[in-house]
């Protein structure tokens, strides 16, 4: 069939005819046939389909069976084949690997629970496409104990591709909550879920200098920051075989012991002082305060700190920000201790006891007591503010002081407050952990081992999505093109590109910029579809055509650089 088109003034018009070829006295001629001009489009669409040999079937006598999302599916499997993820969990497959697979890119999916996971498996083609069938919730713990076992051997090879001789490693803490009191590493401690009085883990995770996560430690709920470095150094040094790395980690986990320990295995460190090693610097004339008048960077050295290079910053912005909340918090105080005071001039509250208990259920609330000076008789209340202390404390604000032993030759002073400020990315990977994206808490197991297979399975769900994020930065607000400023010790600047993105709330393509979340459920509208042609057993799947953002999205994963 052949559609010839031409324009006559302000009008076109189009033909459709249905043409043969034939020889005749060894010379290919052609006939028309019919012209089929004057038919509905649809029908010139079949016969045009007929012609190319396709069957073609009446759409009613098809019925859709099953609907389910896919895009997302797509998305997250095909990043994890490009990171060779199933390699990295066993060489060798099995079931258990292949059920690991799937709660990994369930929890990117739609995290949840074991038996939630099961219950929602079966809501996308995920399963399909693994071929796990309907797996039930045994079945689940069981591979998380398959899981835990190869802990170790996961670990290795991931360090082996992200953490290479004289790397950054960047280390922090975090503790999450967990139901239950069966749980031997359930105890209460220090909570950054801001939930004191709950049971908790603690678990460290060492990343690569860019934030992807290479290993990750579970240890009881009571443990401090201290405690845990010992464990990363082992990794460092015996089991992943780092020579000359930098274990850069924050200033709550430096003990005279840990530092001893990371020098005698030969890997340097960037860290910082303490508030009170920072005063006590000031109070000894080490630290001229009159130079940060118009320097925010130097280096100094000290007796106090042989064979290591201290690096003093002021940043005005936090200087600025500290003067605020600590006015803040002494009016917030003096508002609670000033009804006390009225009280006792009152008479309504009299004697020594009960004036201290009074006082004592308020003033450190804010924890600014140490700026009070605290006047308590039987009939007499009164307070004022230190003020030279608190001025002493102020000529402080902003500063900050790193303790480092890299070489200024391969660390200049500017690459060492770089490489601490990385840390953030740590931060950024408990943000993602614990929030909708990962949910890894609230912890329902109660076995140590299953606790541990939990964190290590969102460890790794977070790698995923680290690489899906850095494949997606065009589509995020992240700035793929973040400036460096000479000025590490400033705030960093996002850079026009990203601001441009910011106002718009577009991208260079035109398209809305998502979030990690609905740049996913974006791509979930995207589905397969089960379709049976009716009084036949007969049925065939078919994938919705991909909306621009969303073929934009699955692009991006094949294009995105790995440093496998």
């Amino acid at each position: 069939m052949v559609t010839t088109t031409r324009r006559v003034g302000e009008r076109v018009y189009q033909s459709h005819l249905l043409r043969r070829s034939y020889r005749e006295d060894g010379k290919v001629k052609k006939e028309t046939v019919g012209n089929l001009s004057h038919l509905p489009a649809h029908i010139i669409a079949g016969v045009r389909a007929m012609l190319e040999g396709k069957e073609l079937v009446d759409l009613a006598t098809l019925s859709t069976e099953q609907t389910l999302p896919h895009g997302h599916v797509e998305a997250t499997l095909a990043m994890m084949r490009r990171l060779k993820l199933a390699a990295i969990l066993d060489r060798a497959p099995s079931k258990q690997r292949d059920l690991v697979m799937a709660m990994i890119a369930q929890r990117i999916l739609d995290p949840g629970s074991k038996l939630y996971t099961t219950r929602v498996l079966q809501q996308s083609t995920l399963p399909q496409e693994l071929g796990i069938g309907t797996p039930a919730v045994d079945d689940l713990y069981e591979a998380l104990d398959w899981l835990i076992d190869r802990q170790e051997s996961i670990e290795q090879r991931l360090a082996k591709r992200h953490l290479h001789q004289n790397s950054v490693a960047l280390y922090d803490l975090s503790s999450s909550y967990i139901e239950g009191r069966c749980c031997p590493l359930a105890m209460r401690g220090y909570s950054r879920d801001e939930r004191p009085g709950s049971l908790q883990i603690v678990y460290g995770l060492l990343c690569d200098r860019q934030g992807r996560p290479v290993a990750v430690e579970v240890f009881q709920g009571n443990t401090i920051d201290l405690q845990t470095v010992n464990a990363q150094v082992i990794k460092l040094k015996d089991r992943f075989g780092v020579d000359g790395a930098v274990f850069v980690a924050d200033r709550g986990m430096v003990t005279r012991a840990n530092l001893q320990t990371l020098a005698s295995a030969g890997i340097d460190w960037i860290t910082a002082l303490r508030a009170p090693q920072v005063q006590k610097l000031a109070a000894q004339g080490a630290l001229p305060l009159s130079l940060f008048e118009q320097l925010n960077l130097a280096e100094l050295h000290s007796d106090d700190y042989p064979n290591e290079r201290l690096v003093v910053c002021r940043n005005p912005l936090v200087a600025q920000e500290r003067r605020r909340k600590r006015e803040d918090l002494l009016g917030a105080t003096e508002a609670q201790l000033a009804p006390i005071a009225v009280r006792v001039a009152a008479g309504t509250l009299s004697g020594r006891a009960p004036i201290g208990l009074a006082v004592g259920a308020v003033i450190n609330r804010f924890k600014v007591k140490k700026h009070f000076d605290l006047t308590i008789d039987d009939a007499r209340f009164a307070f004022t503010r230190k003020s030279e202390q608190i001025a002493a404390e102020a000529a402080l604000d902003g500063i900050y002081i790193l303790r480092t032993t890299v070489d200024s030759q391969a660390f200049p002073t500017a690459d060492v407050v770089r490489s601490y400020k990385q840390l953030a990315r740590v931060e950024r990977a408990f943000r993602t952990l614990k929030s909708i994206d990962l949910e890894i808490r609230p912890i329902y197991h109660y076995r140590e081992d299953r606790v541990r297979a939990h964190v290590l399975l969102a460890m790794l769900a977070y790698y995923v999505e680290w690489h899906l994020r850095e494949a997606w930065a065009e589509l995020l607000f992240t700035d793929k093109h973040a400036p460096t400023s000479s000025d590490p010790v400033t705030k960093a600047q996002r850079s026009e590109h990203a601001q441009s993105k910011d106002r718009s709330k577009r991208t260079e393509n035109g398209e809305v910029v998502h979030s990690f979340g609905t740049i996913m459920r974006e791509l979930g509208l995207q589905t397969r579809n089960t379709r049976r042609i009716n009084g036949t057993e007969a049925t065939f799947t078919d994938v919705t055509k991909p909306t621009p953002i969303q073929q934009r999205a699955l692009a991006l994963v094949s294009e995105l650089p790995l440093a496998l």
